[in-house]
């Protein structure tokens, strides 16, 4: 598979007329996963039609708050004093991505992190689609152990020399993303493109009460406690693949995800999803990038006949729940 993907790669023999004309491959470190959580650095690799560098950037931002996880991105509040705000860069960020996809590994993520920032801002980031490498990897059934980006780039023989630094993690993806791209073109694989919809829930709660946590990083304000209240909306049933989700519906995860599995479950609990600990026959959706992987929930999913997708799939999802029936 591995060496049919290299030549298909190298060699494309005609380029799809559908494709996009560029890219901008981005990595943003944040100060956490929330909703009021804040990038601290960004990057972007421009690209033409067919993945070659154009040219990069990279920034530090002013977080307006601690740096959150130091332990993970390294920078430190000491590293960020001068740093300039969003709003400083926010110009020279959207030139950086006009007329590009927007393309990122788990790019929801990212997406979602860039338009609270421009929301915040005053403005819109100047993108209209992205495209997920996670979901291109399934798309080209790349034999991956799992979704992280150090596996993607290890099929590739890219070499990570900084990993969860904004300006390396992107140069990874970039140099992913070409091969994946060129296969994609040589085979006539559809690219899985989806709309980018400007985003205005945001919040910046001050953390009252919250104490620092392992390194003075204070978790985010938006969910003091695990546990989760009831879901007020009756079952409506399976979901049906193609339409939207509804208020109600029972989702169960399986295995590893991208995101954080707490941040799922609350996204999924937010937008009024029944999340469920086990699979049951009045599960609606099981959420898995694996679904080959023979847990006890992708084995009872098969026998009940519930409906499987990947966790970009249930991202993009998640942005259009239909609302609950009234009555």
């Amino acid at each position: 598979m591995l060496d049919d993907l290299t030549t298909a790669a190298s060699s494309p023999t005609a380029w799809p007329a559908a494709y996009p004309q560029g890219y901008a491959v981005v990595d943003v470190e944040t100060t956490g996963l929330a909703r009021d959580d804040r990038i601290i650095s960004a990057a972007v690799y421009r690209l033409d039609a067919r993945g070659e560098v154009e040219d990069h950037w990279y920034t530090v931002v002013d977080p307006e708050r601690d740096p959150g996880p130091v332990w993970i991105h390294g920078l430190t509040s000491e590293a960020l004093e001068g740093a300039p705000l969003f709003r400083d860069i926010a110009g020279e960020f959207a030139t950086r991505l006009e007329g590009r996809v927007l393309v990122a590994h788990n790019a929801v993520f990212d997406w979602q992190m860039i338009a609270r920032e421009y929301a915040r801002a005053g403005g819109e980031a100047p993108v209209k689609q992205r495209l997920c490498t996670i979901a291109l990897a399934k798309e080209l059934a790349l034999p991956l152990p799992n979704h992280k980006l150090e596996s993607l780039a290890a099929h590739f023989g890219v070499v990570q020399r900084r990993a969860h630094h904004a300006l390396d993690d992107a140069r990874v993806l970039a140099e992913a993303f070409r091969p994946s791209l060129r296969a994609a073109a040589a085979r006539g694989v559809r690219l899985p493109l989806h709309e980018c919809r400007p985003l205005t829930e945001w919040t910046d709660r001050p953390l009252i009460g919250r104490q620092p946590g392992p390194g003075g990083y204070r978790p985010s304000s938006w969910r003091p406690s695990r546990k989760r209240p009831a879901c007020p909306y009756p079952n409506p049933g399976r979901y049906e693949p193609g339409k939207r989700l509804k208020q109600g519906m029972r989702v169960a995860f399986s295995g590893d995800t991208s995101v954080e599995r707490e941040l799922l479950e609350d996204r999924a609990t937010e937008a009024g999803l029944h999340v469920a600990g086990s699979l049951s026959r009045l599960t609606s959706l099981l959420v898995t990038n694996d679904p080959e992987s023979g847990t006890s929930k992708v084995v009872k999913a098969r026998q009940y006949g519930t409906p499987i997708v990947d966790e970009a799939a249930f991202g993009q999802l998640l942005g259009d729940v239909e609302p609950a029936s009234e009555g």
